[in-house]
């Protein structure tokens, strides 16, 4: 009697699916509609430019809403760190290998279309 060979899970799901229950990090990211928004923004900050969430959200021309429901997630994943002993609460672009990474994604992609 021989067995069947046992379907991989995310075979008998659709791709797309399957992608969005183990999304990559970017995925991760760019799930959440605004968040490309706020990123695209951040990356046209001036270098040690600090920012409140009123002013991020003016910025990018989202609202302040929008901005505190990300602000947690774009922390998390070490686009913007928390100025320490700031009130008002301020935060930064943070200095970190994901930061390092989309600007040079953002160059790059830049060069490639101009």
């Amino acid at each position: 009697m021989s067995e069947s060979p046992q379907k991989h899970p995310a075979a008998e799901k659709d791709t797309k699916e399957a992608r969005l229950e183990n999304p990559s990090g970017v995925l991760y990211l760019f799930q959440h509609e605004s968040v490309p928004i706020l990123i695209d923004a951040i990356l046209t900050l001036p270098p040690g430019r600090e920012f409140t969430k009123t002013e991020l959200a003016d910025h990018a021309g989202v609202t302040r809403q929008t901005v505190s429901k990300y602000i947690d997630l774009l922390v998390e994943t070490e686009i913007v760190e928390g100025v320490a002993n700031s009130s008002p609460r301020r935060y930064q672009v943070a200095k970190s290998d994901a930061v390092q990474e989309l600007f040079e994604l953002n160059s790059a992609l830049n060069a490639a279309g101009g």
